[in-house]
């Protein structure tokens, strides 16, 4: 009995591991936040209270998407993931997941994501999202080992989902989509100079150029973030200035962009661990405050209830 409970726990354990190993694969914290972005974009583009399904079933055919890109990213870069401390410990690097069955899975998920978005919803959704994989994967993660200039061509792709969920429920892509893609976009930048700076000896080890690894780089990360975080302001406001929203998101945007301004600020004058722990702090607490405002503002609400 004894042999046998031994022999029971250790097949859990590694069918838990092996779990946690395809969980990190699929980078399932970014994945949720691709499927709330992208149902965001739907709701806004589609009938208030009758259109839950269509923008459940759209964000679930791009999250499928964006699965298949983290896995492919990770296959790419498991010769530069081995040398940093940070990611030394995923599956591919380590061997827990053999790479033909990521790229496999990969595949898989990619193809039953576009499939669904082609079927359920015509092929321009679908197009942009291949694109926004194509992007991500051939053009985003080579571009890591030759310029720092992947932190923004890779804020493309982080900025679409609520794009192309809202023109798959519109069919094309209105006002709204567009302010939600420019707000994800620019929001990327100090979230991902504090994440830069953080793990800058790393990022130099496996010589990548990330913006901060550089000998002379001292001080880039929170003079970009800083700049970005002030861009973010009149960029978050666009809603409220165009008329799509009212003083109630203006307000709230006002107080979270100050936030994240005075975040990157205090991390430019003191570039420290600390600091840009508090800076990605902030930019996880401003994105899902930033998009709950757009639903909370009583203009908007009006406007999807008359559709």
């Amino acid at each position: 009995m004894t042999q046998l409970d031994s022999s029971t726990q250790s097949s859990v354990r590694t069918e838990t591991s092996h779990l946690r190993a395809w969980l990190v694969l699929l980078r399932v914290r970014i994945a949720w936040m691709v499927f709330a972005v992208t149902l965001c974009g739907a709701l806004l583009a589609g009938e208030w209270g009758t259109s839950y399904a269509a923008s459940l079933e759209v964000a679930l055919y791009v999250t499928l998407v964006t699965g298949c890109a983290s896995i492919l990213n990770q296959v790419l870069e498991r010769d530069t993931d081995a040398l940093m401390v940070r990611t030394a410990g995923r599956p591919l690097v380590t061997g827990q997941v053999e790479v033909s069955h990521a790229i496999a899975v990969a595949v898989v998920l990619g193809s039953l994501g576009t499939y669904g978005l082609i079927t359920s919803f015509g092929p321009l959704p679908a197009s942009l999202s291949l694109a926004t994989l194509v992007v991500y994967v051939a053009v985003y993660t080579p571009l890591k080992r030759v310029s720092s200039l992947n932190t923004a061509v890779g804020a493309i792709p982080g900025a679409a989902p609520p794009l192309i969920g809202y023109v798959a429920l519109a069919g094309e892509a209105g006002p709204w989509a567009w302010c939600l893609f420019a707000i994800l976009f620019v929001w990327q930048f100090p979230h991902f100079m504090a994440i830069a700076w953080m793990y800058r000896e790393d990022y130099a080890r496996a010589s990548l150029r990330m913006v901060g690894t550089g000998p002379d780089s001292a001080g880039d990360a929170g003079r970009q973030a800083v700049v970005y975080a002030l861009f973010l302001m009149p960029v978050a406001l666009l809603p409220a200035m165009t008329g799509l929203a009212s003083v109630v998101y203006a307000a709230g945007t006002s107080i979270l962009c100050a936030a994240y301004l005075g975040s990157s600020i205090a991390f430019m004058f003191v570039e420290n661990r600390k600091r840009a722990r508090i800076l990605l702090a902030v930019s996880l607490i401003y994105l899902p405050l930033q998009f709950a405002l757009v639903f909370l503002d009583p203009r908007v609400r009006q406007m999807l209830e008359s559709i």
